[in-house]
């Protein structure tokens, strides 16, 4: 949820939740197909199971918002290693369920289940996140959808009677993101949190952060290659949101200017102005705000610049692109969900692009 606890005060639940959360629903959902006649060995059980579980598990602090600032990897990466480290602690026992974390399995309905437009983990965090925001359009009726799961041709399929269900599933998604996930207060907040680290990794200013984080900021990827997995994936474990609100509270008492009126505007959460278009922004409208932020700060524009961030956001309701949801109609004909005539769901990419500067009175 990155800092939606700024906008939503109920939303400070976390992944290990959503992990629980996911697994309780792929149970559900396996426990229906076999009912309907699916062939599901128990080692493929405990593997779908073991992918569910951990596919978030390489997720660092505030997630998506500093992935990669931190540690120059991507989260789906660590997850891999995590799993490969753990499968050898478990005597190759995780061999199926990185086989379908990986799409390398035989049965790739069993991937499905992990990660596609329709899946466990989704339906989890959707409802998950609904219910700690107090978002209900974000509600989502997973029940009615799993029940109507099956499986043709090696692929998920969601019977007919449920239609209604995936497009309230699809418009639920697409109204968190907007709503919730990028929410412009939110986006203000990351966006400051991103844009300081950054500049902290520039200046190489490392003496007011904590340990574990200076430990990952002071290297370079090459650098990681020399390190075993091991002992990264240790030093990774230790860290968390603490080590970054530990970090932020030292900076406030720095003596770069700019890392300390980053660090204090968001401890304090006097947050940016955030402006948010469907056009990019100007370059005369940029100059503008930039000449009023040196006056401000009696700054010169290059230090002003550091002071603007801009960039665009987007999220895709549904895509036709690829692995799209199948529909199994009654007459046992089965359909992609965008060719159904009543499917009211947006399939284009949404754009929104954002100018974030401090609030000059």
């Amino acid at each position: 949820m990155g800092l939606s606890s700024y906008v939503y005060p109920g939303a400070c639940h976390s992944r290990f939740q959503h992990a629980l959360g996911a697994l309780h629903l792929m149970t559900r959902a396996i426990a229906i197909l076999r009912n309907k006649g699916v062939s599901i060995t128990e080692e493929e059980f405990e593997g779908v199971c073991v992918a569910i579980l951990l596919h978030d598990i390489g997720h660092g602090p505030f997630s998506h918002g500093l992935e990669r600032k931190i540690i120059p990897l991507h989260h789906e990466e660590l997850s891999i290693a995590f799993m490969d480290e753990l499968n050898v602690e478990f005597n190759n026992r995780l061999d199926v369920g990185i086989s379908i974390f990986k799409n390398n399995y035989h049965k790739r309905f069993l991937h499905q289940l992990v990660s596609s437009q329709l899946d466990m983990d989704r339906m989890d965090y959707l409802n998950r996140d609904s219910f700690f925001t107090g978002v209900v359009e974000g509600k989502v009726g997973y029940d009615r959808i799993i029940s109507m799961l099956n499986v043709i041709d090696d692929q998920i399929v969601v019977e007919e009677k449920a239609i209604y269900s995936v497009e309230k599933f699809l418009m639920a998604r697409r109204i968190m993101y907007w709503q919730v996930y990028l929410h412009k207060t939110s986006l203000a907040a990351e966006q400051m949190l991103i844009r300081l680290f950054d500049e902290l990794k520039v200046n190489k200013d490392f003496e007011n952060i904590s340990e574990n984080l200076r430990f990952f900021m002071k290297m370079e990827r090459s650098e990681l290659s020399k390190l075993g997995t091991s002992e990264l994936l240790d030093r990774f474990n230790r860290l968390d949101d603490h080590d970054v609100w530990n970090t932020l509270k030292n900076l406030v008492y720095s003596d770069d200017r700019f890392a300390q009126f980053f660090a204090q505007s968001v401890v304090d959460r006097k947050l940016f102005r955030i402006e948010l278009s469907k056009l990019p922004v100007t370059s005369d409208y940029e100059d503008e705000i930039r000449h009023k932020i040196c006056t401000h700060f009696k700054v010169s524009e290059n230090e002003a610049a550091k002071y603007m961030i801009s960039g665009t956001e987007s999220n895709q309701a549904y895509t036709t692109a690829t692995n799209e949801i199948l529909i199994l109609r009654k007459t046992g004909i089965i359909i992609p969900f965008s060719e159904l005539s009543e499917n009211l769901i947006n399939t284009n990419v949404m754009v929104k692009h954002f100018l974030c500067y401090p609030r000059i009175y």
